[in-house]
């Protein structure tokens, strides 16, 4: 096997506004007899707790099948966050008795009665596991019992599901926080007949996170020492939550048909290529969609004016808005472009930094996120040097993030990877043409030269002439609202993509099926 890749650090958890309804559009209703019940598991989820696109994509996902007519059920942690944020919740009559490692520990079970169509959401409160400040961590650094708060969880939601989703046919865990529930569901809950017959589907929204911790942590999770072997736990040394959820799944899926291609590559594997490899037909791909309702510029109440892809007047309204908003000379001619991430290297930071993107261009540049020290500093340096041309913000929310797609004229997005992506999708919407690198769920997303402008090659000569390419473009007035107006056409709802995941259940529950009866 190759050499290990590092693993980045999650950043801040986002701000988020309270809950906003989706839209009423009638969603279409699954056959009844097609009706397969699910019960997510995951450690983020909007609007109640995320850091960046996993609480976004389970709860867009799950939100939609809910509206489909299936049994949906979520559950998740009761963080500090959550507690701030959501005056709806409730304590049920649960209370779980669960050992972990030898130890006893008690929990209890909320729900979220928020208004409105959708899952149920169910939260495991442990104040001495969750009642804290962030979610994996904070100031820079992972909790370090990160491994027993998320088996803890597991174990959890696993007892506490045939009394609160006795229709749950398949358990669905996202990424490694949940990937202990397919290991225990398959050997602590292995005799018990409810248990015996739920399916389970793996997604990884980020292989870059994958739960590395000393071997010697098994035991005090309650598991086998036998199972820290070369097929489920061992890895170059290191115990390896994500590789077990995987070995113990009927299927995986990740959030991109071309990720799933790079994941079986040593380069985009993360390590875990021989993993993904070895799963063959198992493991699938599927994009993520966004919620068209929430992120329509016809309807937006963030933005000030709204538009639509007959009528772009709006749009301009919206970009001077947000040129007087960030004190940059309200030009209507100049190209804007934004950047809304966490500021971490994934993001293509390096790239920005590097191709000197104010010194080749007379564009206007906004960026928006959260992240390292070292970027904030690097673009505030710059922006501070250059205040009529570059702009900064480092407190992220969903309001900013509204206002920023419908004034920018481009999106950049020179990921390094990017398993899916969600706000090139989002800025499509908003006529924001995106310049991303053709990588993940971006090169699914992004038609090059049609719908934006693709690089391949990771470096600031292959991001400077993308922006050229874009800034040329934007010259020709007719062939840049020919470009906006095909890149609004594009809808990115999650019907297609739902359609997808409820045969990939059906394909469970026939491997589950198949394995009980041999």
């Amino acid at each position: 096997m190759g050499a290990t890749t590092p693993t980045p650090k999650p950043g801040r958890q986002r701000t988020t506004r309270p809950r906003r309804i989706a839209g009423t559009t009638p969603r279409p209703q699954t056959p009844e007899g097609e009706r397969i019940g699910v019960a997510h598991l995951t450690a983020e989820y909007w609007p109640f707790a995320r850091t960046g696109g996993l609480g976004e994509a389970v709860s867009g996902l799950a939100t939609f099948q809910a509206a489909a007519g299936l049994a949906t059920t979520v559950i998740m942690p009761l963080y500090q966050l959550v507690r701030e944020t959501t005056p709806s919740l409730e304590r049920t009559g649960l209370t779980l008795t669960v050992t972990l490692g030898g130890h006893t520990e008690r929990a209890w079970v909320y729900e979220s009665r928020a208004p409105g169509p959708g899952p149920r959401v169910f939260f495991i409160e442990h104040p001495d596991f969750f009642d804290r400040a962030g979610i994996y961590g904070d100031n820079g650094a992972d909790y370090p019992d990160n491994a027993r708060r998320f088996a803890f969880f597991c174990l959890a939601a696993l007892t506490a599901l045939p009394e609160i989703a006795p229709a749950t046919q398949v358990l669905h865990a996202h990424d490694w926080h949940t990937a202990l529930a397919p290991v225990y569901l398959r050997t602590a809950f292995a005799g018990q007949p409810f248990y015996r017959g739920l399916s389970v589907v793996m997604s990884v929204h980020n292989a870059g996170f994958q739960g590395h911790f000393p071997p010697d942590t098994l035991a005090g999770l309650g598991l086998a020492a036998e199972l820290y072997n070369p097929g489920v736990f061992e890895w170059y040394g290191r115990m390896n939550m994500l590789k077990a959820g995987l070995a113990f799944s009927d299927l995986a899926v990740t959030v991109s048909p071309t990720h799933a291609r790079e994941l079986c590559t040593q380069e985009g594997g993360f390590g875990l290529h021989d993993t993904f490899i070895g799963m063959g037909d198992r493991l699938n791909g599927i994009l993520n969609g966004i919620d068209p309702t929430l992120w329509n510029p016809e309807t937006d109440p963030e933005i000030t004016d709204h538009f639509s892809r007959e009528d772009l007047s709006g749009k301009r309204r919206c970009k001077a808005a947000l040129q007087r908003a960030y004190g940059l000379p309200v030009e209507p001619h100049t190209p804007l472009f934004g950047m809304s991430a966490r500021m971490v290297a994934q993001k293509g930071l390096d790239l920005v930094l590097g191709a000197d993107l104010l010194g080749t261009s007379n564009a206007q540049f906004i960026f928006l996120g959260a992240g390292e020290h070292r970027y904030h500093e690097a673009l505030g340096n710059l922006a501070a040097a250059a205040p009529d041309r570059m702009a900064v913000e480092f407190m992220f929310t969903d309001h900013l993030e509204h206002r920023l797609l419908a004034g920018a004229d481009a999106l950049l997005m020179p990921s390094l990877y990017e398993p899916c992506g969600l706000t090139q999708m989002r800025a499509q919407r908003y006529g924001a043409v995106p310049v991303a690198r053709r990588v993940g769920g971006l090169s699914d997303s992004i038609s090059d030269g049609v719908t934006g402008f693709l690089f391949d090659e990771y470096t600031p000569a292959g991001l400077g002439l993308a922006v050229r390419r874009a800034m040329d473009s934007y010259a020709d007035r007719p062939a840049w609202r020919k470009l906006v107006r095909a890149a609004m056409t594009q809808t990115f709802g999650w019907d297609r993509s739902a359609d997808r995941y409820l045969a990939l259940y059906a394909r469970a529950l026939a491997v589950r099926s198949a394995a009980l009866s041999s």
